[in-house]
Protein backbone atom coordinates (compact mmCIF):
# COMPACT_ATOMS: atom_id res chain seq x y z
CA UNK A 1 0.00 0.00 0.00
CA UNK A 2 1.33 3.78 -0.46
CA UNK A 3 2.56 5.37 2.71
CA UNK A 4 1.28 8.39 4.28
CA UNK A 5 3.23 10.55 1.68
CA UNK A 6 1.02 8.89 -0.82
CA UNK A 7 4.60 7.00 -2.25
CA UNK A 8 4.01 3.61 -3.65
CA UNK A 9 6.12 1.10 -1.60
CA UNK A 10 6.28 -1.57 -4.24
CA UNK A 11 7.05 -0.96 -8.36
CA UNK A 12 6.34 -3.40 -11.07
CA UNK A 13 8.58 -2.19 -14.27
CA UNK A 14 7.74 -3.49 -17.50
CA UNK A 15 10.69 -2.68 -19.67
CA UNK A 16 13.20 -3.29 -16.76
CA UNK A 17 16.00 -1.48 -18.46
CA UNK A 18 14.86 1.40 -19.47
CA UNK A 19 16.36 4.52 -19.23
CA UNK A 20 12.95 6.55 -17.48
CA UNK A 21 11.61 3.62 -15.81
CA UNK A 22 15.12 3.18 -14.05
CA UNK A 23 15.12 6.80 -13.28
CA UNK A 24 11.91 6.84 -11.98
CA UNK A 25 12.37 4.16 -9.91
CA UNK A 26 15.90 5.66 -8.00
CA UNK A 27 13.34 8.41 -7.27
CA UNK A 28 10.84 6.75 -5.97
CA UNK A 29 13.38 4.32 -3.92
CA UNK A 30 14.26 7.88 -2.87
CA UNK A 31 11.21 8.99 -1.62
CA UNK A 32 10.00 5.56 0.10
CA UNK A 33 9.48 2.53 -2.20
CA UNK A 34 10.94 -0.58 -0.76
CA UNK A 35 10.38 -3.53 -3.32
CA UNK A 36 11.17 -3.11 -7.26
CA UNK A 37 10.13 -5.73 -9.58
CA UNK A 38 12.23 -5.41 -12.97
CA UNK A 39 10.28 -7.25 -15.84
CA UNK A 40 12.33 -7.62 -19.10
CA UNK A 41 14.32 -10.24 -21.60
CA UNK A 42 16.63 -11.87 -18.93
CA UNK A 43 20.40 -10.45 -20.28
CA UNK A 44 23.93 -8.68 -18.42
CA UNK A 45 21.61 -5.29 -18.41
CA UNK A 46 18.77 -6.15 -16.46
CA UNK A 47 20.52 -7.85 -14.27
CA UNK A 48 22.91 -4.93 -14.18
CA UNK A 49 20.10 -2.32 -13.46
CA UNK A 50 18.88 -4.72 -11.14
CA UNK A 51 22.45 -4.86 -9.19
CA UNK A 52 22.16 -0.75 -9.30
CA UNK A 53 18.91 -0.75 -7.39
CA UNK A 54 19.74 -2.96 -4.84
CA UNK A 55 23.06 -1.00 -3.60
CA UNK A 56 19.91 1.79 -2.35
CA UNK A 57 19.02 -0.91 -0.02
CA UNK A 58 15.67 -2.36 -1.56
CA UNK A 59 14.21 -5.60 -2.45
CA UNK A 60 14.91 -5.65 -6.21
CA UNK A 61 13.24 -9.12 -8.31
CA UNK A 62 13.44 -9.69 -12.20
CA UNK A 63 11.28 -12.07 -14.08
CA UNK A 64 11.13 -12.91 -17.80
CA UNK A 65 8.94 -10.70 -20.01
CA UNK A 66 9.18 -10.57 -23.47
CA UNK A 67 6.75 -7.69 -25.00
CA UNK A 68 6.48 -10.09 -28.20
CA UNK A 69 5.35 -13.19 -26.25
CA UNK A 70 1.64 -12.15 -24.95
CA UNK A 71 0.63 -15.70 -24.37
CA UNK A 72 2.87 -15.72 -21.43
CA UNK A 73 2.31 -12.54 -19.90
CA UNK A 74 -0.87 -13.71 -17.86
CA UNK A 75 1.26 -16.24 -16.28
CA UNK A 76 4.67 -13.95 -16.09
CA UNK A 77 3.14 -11.42 -15.02
CA UNK A 78 -0.12 -12.65 -12.76
CA UNK A 79 2.84 -14.45 -10.23
CA UNK A 80 4.10 -10.98 -9.69
CA UNK A 81 1.04 -10.17 -7.70
CA UNK A 82 0.63 -13.81 -6.10
CA UNK A 83 3.74 -12.58 -4.58
CA UNK A 84 2.01 -9.33 -2.21
CA UNK A 85 0.20 -6.23 -3.53
CA UNK A 86 1.77 -3.70 -6.45
CA UNK A 87 1.40 0.29 -5.97
CA UNK A 88 2.76 1.02 -9.25
CA UNK A 89 3.08 -0.31 -12.44
CA UNK A 90 5.56 1.58 -15.22
CA UNK A 91 4.93 0.50 -18.67
CA UNK A 92 8.26 1.74 -20.24
CA UNK A 93 9.35 -0.52 -22.76
CA UNK A 94 9.03 0.26 -26.32
CA UNK A 95 11.40 0.82 -29.59
CA UNK A 96 12.08 3.25 -31.67
CA UNK A 97 12.70 1.68 -34.64
CA UNK A 98 14.39 2.59 -38.02
CA UNK A 99 11.88 4.60 -40.09
CA UNK A 100 14.12 4.33 -43.02
CA UNK A 101 14.93 0.50 -43.05
CA UNK A 102 11.25 0.12 -41.53
CA UNK A 103 9.22 1.30 -44.42
CA UNK A 104 11.58 -0.63 -46.78
CA UNK A 105 11.18 -4.17 -44.70
CA UNK A 106 7.27 -4.06 -44.09
CA UNK A 107 8.08 -6.90 -40.90
CA UNK A 108 10.33 -4.24 -39.40
CA UNK A 109 7.93 -2.23 -39.17
CA UNK A 110 5.48 -4.42 -37.84
CA UNK A 111 7.97 -5.47 -35.15
CA UNK A 112 7.73 -2.01 -34.14
CA UNK A 113 4.03 -1.63 -33.55
CA UNK A 114 3.93 -5.31 -32.20
CA UNK A 115 6.69 -3.91 -29.41
CA UNK A 116 5.00 -0.53 -28.88
CA UNK A 117 1.50 -1.22 -29.07
CA UNK A 118 0.45 -5.14 -29.23
CA UNK A 119 2.47 -6.77 -26.38
CA UNK A 120 1.47 -3.25 -24.05
CA UNK A 121 -2.16 -3.74 -24.82
CA UNK A 122 -1.38 -7.21 -23.63
CA UNK A 123 0.32 -6.23 -20.74
CA UNK A 124 -1.55 -3.61 -19.84
CA UNK A 125 -4.89 -5.47 -19.91
CA UNK A 126 -3.20 -8.37 -17.39
CA UNK A 127 -1.53 -5.64 -15.19
CA UNK A 128 -4.80 -3.78 -14.62
CA UNK A 129 -7.36 -6.59 -13.95
CA UNK A 130 -4.26 -7.48 -11.04
CA UNK A 131 -4.73 -3.64 -10.14
CA UNK A 132 -8.54 -4.03 -10.02
CA UNK A 133 -8.51 -7.19 -8.25
CA UNK A 134 -6.71 -6.32 -5.42
CA UNK A 135 -8.51 -2.75 -5.22
CA UNK A 136 -6.13 -0.52 -5.76
CA UNK A 137 -2.75 0.87 -7.53
CA UNK A 138 -1.58 3.22 -10.30
CA UNK A 139 -0.86 1.76 -13.79
CA UNK A 140 1.26 4.53 -15.96
CA UNK A 141 1.92 4.54 -19.31
CA UNK A 142 4.83 5.90 -21.20
CA UNK A 143 2.93 7.81 -24.27
CA UNK A 144 5.00 9.78 -26.91
CA UNK A 145 4.40 13.28 -28.12
CA UNK A 146 5.08 11.18 -31.59
CA UNK A 147 1.34 9.92 -31.28
CA UNK A 148 -0.15 13.30 -31.33
CA UNK A 149 0.31 13.57 -34.99
CA UNK A 150 2.08 11.53 -37.36
CA UNK A 151 5.22 12.86 -38.92
CA UNK A 152 7.00 11.43 -42.03
CA UNK A 153 10.21 11.45 -40.39
CA UNK A 154 8.84 8.44 -37.52
CA UNK A 155 5.02 8.10 -38.36
CA UNK A 156 5.93 4.01 -37.89
CA UNK A 157 6.41 4.39 -34.53
CA UNK A 158 4.60 7.46 -34.26
CA UNK A 159 1.27 5.27 -35.38
CA UNK A 160 2.24 2.62 -32.58
CA UNK A 161 2.10 5.53 -29.75
CA UNK A 162 -0.81 6.41 -31.22
CA UNK A 163 -2.84 3.52 -30.64
CA UNK A 164 -1.18 2.67 -27.17
CA UNK A 165 -2.30 6.81 -25.78
CA UNK A 166 -5.65 5.68 -26.99
CA UNK A 167 -5.60 2.29 -25.75
CA UNK A 168 -3.90 3.96 -22.56
CA UNK A 169 -7.44 6.78 -22.23
CA UNK A 170 -9.82 4.47 -22.52
CA UNK A 171 -8.13 1.88 -20.35
CA UNK A 172 -8.75 4.95 -17.59
CA UNK A 173 -12.16 5.93 -18.32
CA UNK A 174 -12.67 1.74 -18.16
CA UNK A 175 -11.18 1.83 -14.51
CA UNK A 176 -13.10 4.76 -13.34
CA UNK A 177 -14.52 4.03 -10.06
CA UNK A 178 -12.34 0.34 -9.21
CA UNK A 179 -9.61 2.22 -7.21
CA UNK A 180 -7.13 2.09 -10.16
CA UNK A 181 -6.02 5.18 -11.35
CA UNK A 182 -4.05 4.94 -15.10
CA UNK A 183 -1.66 8.21 -16.40
CA UNK A 184 -0.46 8.44 -19.82
CA UNK A 185 2.92 10.22 -19.80
CA UNK A 186 3.85 11.71 -23.35
CA UNK A 187 7.44 13.32 -23.01
CA UNK A 188 8.97 14.85 -25.97
CA UNK A 189 12.49 13.91 -27.36
CA UNK A 190 14.18 12.21 -24.43
CA UNK A 191 18.24 12.08 -24.24
CA UNK A 192 19.23 9.12 -23.68
CA UNK A 193 20.90 5.44 -24.96
CA UNK A 194 17.68 4.66 -27.13
CA UNK A 195 18.28 8.09 -28.86
CA UNK A 196 22.22 8.55 -28.60
CA UNK A 197 23.17 9.91 -32.81
CA UNK A 198 19.36 11.38 -33.09
CA UNK A 199 19.15 15.49 -33.80
CA UNK A 200 17.10 16.55 -30.71
CA UNK A 201 13.91 18.54 -31.39
CA UNK A 202 13.10 22.12 -29.74
CA UNK A 203 11.88 21.10 -25.63
CA UNK A 204 13.95 17.84 -25.86
CA UNK A 205 14.28 16.33 -22.04
CA UNK A 206 15.67 13.75 -20.09
CA UNK A 207 15.08 11.03 -18.18
CA UNK A 208 15.34 12.09 -15.19
CA UNK A 209 12.76 14.91 -16.04
CA UNK A 210 10.36 12.38 -17.25
CA UNK A 211 10.84 10.45 -13.73
CA UNK A 212 10.15 14.02 -12.08
CA UNK A 213 6.80 14.78 -13.93
CA UNK A 214 6.14 10.92 -13.24
CA UNK A 215 6.18 11.24 -9.45
CA UNK A 216 4.34 14.86 -9.60
CA UNK A 217 1.46 13.08 -11.70
CA UNK A 218 1.65 10.28 -9.42
CA UNK A 219 0.69 12.82 -6.32
CA UNK A 220 -1.71 14.63 -8.51
CA UNK A 221 -3.22 11.57 -9.41
CA UNK A 222 -3.03 13.44 -13.14
CA UNK A 223 -4.49 11.44 -16.12
CA UNK A 224 -2.10 12.39 -18.58
CA UNK A 225 1.29 14.47 -18.19
CA UNK A 226 3.83 16.30 -20.71
CA UNK A 227 7.26 16.43 -20.22
CA UNK A 228 8.08 19.74 -20.77
CA UNK A 229 5.09 20.93 -19.65
CA UNK A 230 5.01 23.41 -22.70
CA UNK A 231 4.49 20.60 -25.13
CA UNK A 232 0.94 20.54 -24.47
CA UNK A 233 0.20 24.03 -25.77
CA UNK A 234 2.58 23.19 -28.62
CA UNK A 235 0.99 19.85 -29.87
CA UNK A 236 -2.49 21.85 -29.20
CA UNK A 237 -1.27 24.64 -31.64
CA UNK A 238 0.13 21.82 -33.92
CA UNK A 239 -2.93 19.27 -34.19
CA UNK A 240 -4.96 22.11 -36.20
CA UNK A 241 -2.36 22.79 -38.53
CA UNK A 242 -3.12 22.24 -42.22
CA UNK A 243 -1.31 18.98 -43.86
CA UNK A 244 0.24 20.82 -46.71
CA UNK A 245 1.43 23.59 -44.03
CA UNK A 246 2.82 20.69 -41.56
CA UNK A 247 4.63 19.24 -43.93
CA UNK A 248 6.94 21.78 -44.78
CA UNK A 249 7.56 22.25 -40.84
CA UNK A 250 10.87 21.06 -39.22
CA UNK A 251 8.99 18.98 -36.83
Amino acid sequence: MKDAFGTPQSLLLLGGTSEIGLATARRLIARRTRTVWLAGRPSPALTAAADSLRVLGVEVYTVPFDALDPESHAERLGKIFTEGDIDLVLLAFGILGDQAHDEADPLAAVRVAQTNYTGAVSAGLVCAAALQAQGHGSLVVLSSVAGERARRADFIYGSSKAGLDAFAQGLGDALQGTGVHVMVVRPGFVRSRKTAGLEATPLATTPEAVATAIELGLRRRSETVWVPGALRMVMAALRHVPRPVFRRLPV
